[in-house]
């Protein structure tokens, strides 16, 4: 795992541009559910587009997307993300979901965060479409502090969904790194279909 290079949101905005190096997308809807992309564009690639794609018109969705190549850099800690707009948008919203990517080859979904109904729900979906899903077993991905931005909704419990580079290319036809919008295929309408039906069931 890389170091971060910046701290909070305050010092990234002082070295980096937005429109140029990143930029903030969002879709505010009264809702229960916010879908969020904390690490979307080049930072952690296929996250947003899987983001928007499980919030739709339904649920209220954020992505912070890095824009220049490589953006690894921007990576700011879940546990310390702080942009004011995602701020802003967690406090309207019952529960946060947080997409992720993690590194590995091999295709897997993994779960963190502290709404654990919800959680085994998801992981008992998933499992049914013959997706492999399982609890996170990373020491360092459990999603359980309290200023993880996945648990800082009005409920505080919230779900970190870790997805591998394996799994997140698995949705896409022949992704390429070079651009940030990739071809989703019959996996990712599945994966997206089962997660919203999961969310249906629990307004």
């Amino acid at each position: 795992m890389m170091m971060d290079i910046y701290q909070n949101f305050e010092e990234l905005s002082l070295n980096e541009q937005e429109h140029t190096d990143f930029r903030i997308i969002t879709r505010k809807r009264e809702t229960r559910f916010g879908i969020f992309a904390p690490h979307g564009g080049r930072i952690e690639h296929g996250t947003s587009q899987i983001a928007s794609a499980i919030a739709g018109e339904d649920y209220a969705y954020y992505s912070f997307e890095g824009l220049k190549a490589p953006s690894h850099d921007l990576h700011i800690s879940s546990n310390r993300f702080d942009e004011p707009t995602a701020l802003s948008m967690v406090c309207q919203v019952d529960v946060v979901i947080a997409l992720h990517g993690a590194y590995g080859k091999i295709p897997y979904v993994y779960f963190g965060g502290l709404h654990e109904e919800l959680k085994e729900a998801f992981i008992t979906e998933l499992r049914k479409q013959n997706f492999d899903a399982d609890h996170d077993p990373s020491p360092t991905r459990q999603g359980k502090g309290k200023t993880n931005i996945c648990n800082r909704g009005r409920h505080q419990r919230g779900i970190q969904i870790e997805m591998t580079q394996g799994f997140r290319k698995s949705l896409f036809t022949k992704p390429d790194y070079d651009h940030t919008q990739w071809r989703p295929n019959n996996n990712f309408d599945l994966f997206v279909e089962t997660i919203r039906n999961v969310l249906q069931k629990n307004i």
